[in-house]
């Protein structure tokens, strides 16, 4: 799968190319919207990933244009919070809107869900639920319940909570926590991300009986199912 990211901001659009070349995708990245429109509409792209405030041509303006030939799945990356923005992008012809700072395990599902569709399959209705134990996030939603409750959670601590649950059974450290969840250039040297897991497991699994949020010494954190 071949994807084409947007993205004026070096260090992001690097974060990204990096990330989803991980993730198996070929990616190719361009850094204004001349270029992006250029690559976007010569290319052969599987999806584009694409900014809403770009130097030459704006992110709008690119999409606008590339409907009018190509109906390549666009998935818009911006920091425009107003809900006016998502309502232009969308009817401009995104397929779906994610507001910066974002997880990437989120795009990740994102990416897959609209690829699936591309292909002509249909995903499950629950495509954009994840599940551990009594535990379920759904992530259109972004609603996240145990045993049936709601758990409230702040912005971070639901997209700290989508990567772990998206890397299930996996110990994150510290270091690759704040380069999918906080900004790439996050100080390690604060304790944010302790105070932001403790929160976290406070609404997680204080009110419940079995923990899923595991601290691993020296090593990092990990949510999982274990026998008691």
């Amino acid at each position: 799968m071949k994807l084409l990211v947007v993205e004026d901001e070096a260090k992001l659009a690097d974060y990204l190319r990096k990330g989803l070349a991980e993730e198996g995708y070929a990616v190719d990245v361009a850094a204004n919207g001349i270029d992006g429109l250029h690559l976007a509409s010569l290319g052969n792209y599987d999806l584009i990933i694409l900014d809403a405030m770009l130097p030459g041509i704006d992110g709008f303006g690119l999409l606008a244009a590339l409907r009018q030939s190509k109906q390549t799945p666009v998935i818009m990356l911006t920091a425009r919070q107003r809900i006016e923005d998502r309502v232009r992008g969308l009817k401009t012809g995104a397929d779906d809107y994610l507001v910066k700072p974002f997880a990437f395990s989120e795009l990740v599902a994102r990416i897959e869900v609209l690829l699936r569709r591309a292909a002509g399959t249909s995903p499950a209705p629950d495509a954009l639920v994840l599940v551990l134990a009594d535990l379920q996030v759904d992530l259109a939603r972004r609603r996240a319940t145990r045993a049936g409750q709601r758990i409230d959670l702040s912005a971070k601590e639901f997209q700290l909570l989508t990567l772990l649950l998206r890397r299930k059974g996996q110990v994150l450290s510290r270091t690759e926590i704040a380069e999918q969840v906080w900004d790439v250039n996050f100080d390690l040297g604060t304790n944010v991300i302790d105070v932001a897991i403790r929160r976290l497991r406070n609404k997680l699994d204080l009110p419940f009986e079995r923990p899923l949020l595991h601290t691993v010494r020296g090593m990092g954190y990990v949510l999982e199912e274990r026998q008691s």
